[in-house]
């Protein structure tokens, strides 16, 4: 189980990097990860995320 730290701003890319909060709030709510429950900018994500999910969570 990775453990990732979001940024603390989105960048505004297109599309969004890996590490954008935004990005990492969609996965939680698809169900590929949950939040650290005591650091805020600190999510624990599932083994693997496919492909097609990671895209669709990464899009503007």
């Amino acid at each position: 189980m990775p453990k990732v730290t979001a940024k603390k701003k989105c960048c505004k890319d297109k599309p969004r990097c890996k590490k954008c909060p935004v990005v990492l709030s969609r996965l939680t709510t698809l169900g590929y990860g949950e939040r650290h429950p005591k650091d805020k900018r600190r999510y624990v994500l599932a083994g693997s995320v496919p492909k097609k999910t990671m895209k669709v969570a990464r899009a503007r």
